[in-house]
């Protein structure tokens, strides 16, 4: 298959999403002088935006690259709420798989941008898990989606706020096995070791070190690759990619080891690179591509969405021309 039928055949994939949702709300502004009220600088605001984050961020990146994400979530049954829904209707995303709680609030991160640098981040959210009757629900939910439309990839985007549960995790792992839906994570602390079981397991370095509590040398490959292969073993993962910024992507399973080095990239956001790594992975492991390609692609993808301010979804044209430009 060419790099261009690689690309047309996302076009075909159902992913379903499952994990935290939040609105990403932007001030865009110019910084000239500091307030006299304090030392701060003053961002006289002059632009205002409000973007789908976090696990509907994942969706955005899934949707950009052709394929249909279907996203399953908890939100609040508030202000955020509305908003939320307003969003996904203007990005074409359906709402199946959203549940609201009168108990939580919809999670918001409002960025403060002066001069194109982030001055501030004020966060509004719940961290505690879900309830035991919402968890119920919201399994029920994702089963149904499964059972009645034809999945390729279930991706877990955990953010540790509150979302998925171990019980969650333990359940739908086994039911996907049991459809042959192959299962991509993208972890955070709290449920580090409950994804006992999944695909592909994708931790940045930090995440892989705080996840195992465990300090080694990440410029030792040796070291890295004899973490990964224990971590692989006990898990009972298939496959473990690693991200590891300025170095590349790190990718291991039983027939393969294997760093791909980053490209030099004018970066002015990292925020949203995992996002959109944890997407191209996931489409590429549905497509079983070799896992080289799969890291490549995956590579490729994350470093291109840091030459962008603020968190935004892949470009897969931009994507698609780097490919080839690479002649794998």
């Amino acid at each position: 298959m060419t790099i261009q039928e690689t690309f047309n055949s996302f076009n075909k994939l159902n992913v379903l999403i499952i994990g935290d949702v939040m609105i990403d709300s932007y001030m865009w502004g110019n910084v000239s002088r500091i307030s006299p009220e304090a030392p701060v600088p003053i961002v006289s605001v002059n632009k205002k935006e409000n973007r789908l984050g976090g696990a509907a961020n994942v969706a955005l990146n899934v949707q950009a690259m052709g394929a249909n994400p279907i996203l399953c979530s908890i939100i609040g049954d508030d202000e955020g709420c509305k908003l939320f829904y307003e969003l996904l209707k203007m990005q074409k995303l359906s709402s199946e798989g959203i549940l609201k709680s009168k108990d939580r609030i919809t999670t918001l991160k409002t960025r403060v941008i002066g001069n194109n640098h982030q001055m501030l981040r004020v966060d509004e959210e719940i961290e505690s898990t879900i309830n035991t009757k919402e968890n119920e629900t919201l399994i029920f939910i994702i089963k149904k989606i499964i059972n009645n439309k034809k999945i390729d990839v279930i991706i877990f985007e955990d953010y540790d706020k509150g979302c998925i549960s171990p019980l969650l995790i333990k359940t739908i792992v086994t039911f996907a096995k049991q459809k042959n839906i192959p299962t991509v994570v993208d972890p955070k602390k709290k449920n580090f070791m409950a994804y006992s079981g999944v695909t592909l397991f994708k931790p940045n370095l930090k995440e892989l070190k705080e996840g195992l509590k465990l300090d080694f040398n990440q410029n030792d490959n040796k070291e890295l690759s004899k973490v990964v292969s224990g971590f692989i073993k006990k898990q009972n993962i298939d496959t473990a990619l690693i991200t590891l910024s300025e170095k590349g992507i790190y990718i291991q399973n039983k027939k393969t080891k294997a760093l791909i080095p980053a490209h030099i990239r004018n970066i002015s956001d990292v925020s949203g690179a995992g996002d959109t790594v944890v997407s191209v992975a996931a489409l590429c492991l549905a497509l079983k591509l070799s896992p080289e390609l799969l890291a490549t692609l995956s590579n490729l993808a994350g470093g291109l969405v840091c030459e962008k301010v603020g968190v935004v979804p892949i470009d897969k044209k931009q994507l698609l021309n780097e490919t080839i430009a690479l002649k794998l």
